[in-house]
């Protein structure tokens, strides 16, 4: 039986790259996970984003309900999206039975350090979670992993450890 695992935390707190290690990791142990990156599949669903409460309201239902998908037909999968509202997360829990919430918690100036997209800079900060746009951290994630120390690899071998732990791999 197939599980979800989202990975929430602000711009830049290191979601992509622990993701992309928990592939490689899952692999390794013969799970063929699918990952549903936030940053690609927006293009897609919202072609001309507002990044209003609206237009998150809809990218976020349907992302949930993708993953949903992607779990009824038997394969993981990997949501790496901020989802700044607990409700968005909540919806995906309520419709995947096997689903952990992991946050990655990494200061706002160690994300705006990390700015690659340059996201965090004036005029563009508009509508971003945990700025101009409020982010709520998971009351109870299944795991937290910090973006600020250690390495993405060790993050993701928490994550996997964490799947063991509960019989999911």
């Amino acid at each position: 039986m197939s599980f979800a695992v989202w990975l929430t935390g602000l711009s830049g707190s290191g979601k992509s790259a622990i993701a992309r290690e928990l592939l490689v990791q899952l692999h390794a142990r013969g799970v063929d996970a699918a990952v549903l990156e936030s940053d690609v599949l927006r293009t897609q669903l919202t072609p001309f984003p507002r990044y209003d409460e609206q237009d998150r309201d809809f990218f976020y239902a349907t992302l949930s309900r993708l993953g949903a998908l992607v779990v009824e037909n038997d394969r993981p999968v990997l949501f790496d999206a901020t989802a700044n509202l607990r409700k968005y997360r909540d919806a995906a829990r309520r419709r995947i039975a096997r689903f952990a919430e992991v946050y990655v918690d990494t200061p706002l100036e160690v994300c705006r350090a990390r700015d690659t997209k340059g996201l965090y800079k004036a005029g563009k900060a508009a509508h971003l979670p945990g700025v101009g746009a409020p982010y709520e951290p998971p009351l109870a994630p299944e795991l937290t992993v910090p973006g600020d120390r250690g390495t993405p690899a060790a993050a993701a071998a928490a994550v996997v450890a964490l799947l063991a732990g509960k019989g999911w791999i």
